[in-house]
């Protein structure tokens, strides 16, 4: 049963995706020739009065064809509608991928008995940061990195550079707080947890200020989330072009369907939604960079049509965006592959 809800939030992320392009482009009044969700061969279709919808067997993506690549003399095909149009339709997807994602984080948020703030609230019995931190700092900056959310506390502790004292096993980390109205620059401790049956690393000694639910610091904290997501996505980005991350780290449809099941088995509905959102959040980002067969190019193409005046050769365009796709797909194939291996050896967690 839990496979069975992951594929069909999978496949309402992809859907949510293609809508936006649907959409977008049917108020344009653009010709929409076909409408599908899925790759592979055709499992299912249905003739509207205009468009074709299309279910194929692998809901590894979808498409909406406007013949973008392609002459035509009908007023109403996407080529011949004014570029500010086309530009709009091309954006529409991902711009439905960062809506829905901040939707999930509402609900993830109201998930929760308390919204969980970036104020300190309390020490654990012989806390080392309270030398420094004092109750009712709020935390702004660690390691150089604004702070919105408890996951950025997480990942800045767990990723971000620190003075270690192997002396006396202390760990520094560079912070910055608010308090009383002023900002403060710290170089707050940590000790270091170097027990034989645990993995040694710092210890967080501190708790943050719980907070009640309104609806006005829901939306605020949904919001705050989706930021914090999208920052992180941003940051495996660069990570991985600059081989921080390897090929082996990354995960394509098989490895991000066993990850939500596991989430959504073991780790209750709130990592669930965290999840979601963060993967919805992530094709809505990916999708705009300029990489070829990308939303993000074909918009960068729009951007160039409209400052030269004149569009580019549609066989031009075309066969940048043909072997754009022709190697995403291969680093498709090579990616299923090793969530293949990863789901036979275990390789996947949380």
């Amino acid at each position: 049963m839990d496979i069975v809800i992951t594929l069909l939030v999978f496949f309402g992320i992809i859907l949510i995706h293609e809508l936006g392009h649907f959409l977008v482009a049917r108020a344009c009044g653009m010709d929409i020739p076909e409408f599908s969700i899925g790759m592979g061969p055709r499992i299912f279709k249905l003739q509207g009065k205009k468009t074709l919808y299309s279910f194929k067997l692998l809901p590894i993506g979808g498409s909406v064809s406007l013949g973008e690549d392609m002459e035509s003399e009908s007023p109403t095909a996407f080529v011949n509608k004014p570029v500010w149009q086309r530009m709009l339709v091309i954006v529409a997807g991902a711009i439905m991928n960062l809506i829905l994602g901040f939707i999930v984080c509402i609900f993830s948020v109201c998930t929760t008995e308390k919204i969980a703030t970036t104020q300190v609230s309390g020490f654990y019995e012989g806390s080392v940061s309270s030398q420094q931190l004092m109750l009712g700092d709020e935390i702004v900056e660690i390691g150089g990195m604004p702070i919105w959310t408890t996951m950025d506390i997480s990942y800045c502790f767990q990723n971000k550079a620190a003075n270690t004292d192997t002396a006396s096993n202390i760990i520094y980390f560079d912070m910055k707080v608010k308090r009383n109205g002023e900002t403060l620059a710290l170089s707050v401790p940590f000790a270091l947890n170097t027990s034989e049956d645990r993995t040694a690393g710092m210890i967080v000694d501190f708790t943050v200020q719980p907070q009640d639910k309104t609806f006005g610091n829901v939306i605020s904290a949904a919001f705050r989330t989706a930021l914090t997501e999208s920052r992180l996505i941003w940051i495996s980005l660069i990570d991985l072009l600059t081989g921080t991350y390897g090929i082996n780290d990354m995960s394509g449809p098989i490895g991000v369907v066993t990850t939500m099941s596991t989430a959504y088995s073991t780790m209750g509905f709130e990592t669930f939604l965290t999840l979601v959102a963060l993967i919805t959040l992530n094709l809505g980002i990916f999708n705009l960079l300029p990489i070829p067969a990308l939303d993000g190019a074909r918009f960068i193409f729009l951007v160039i049509e409209a400052i030269r005046g004149k569009r580019i050769p549609p066989e031009k365009e075309g066969m940048v965006h043909f072997i754009g796709f022709a190697l995403l797909m291969i680093l498709m194939l090579i990616v299923t592959f090793n969530d293949i291996i990863k789901l036979f050896t275990g390789g996947f967690s949380l």
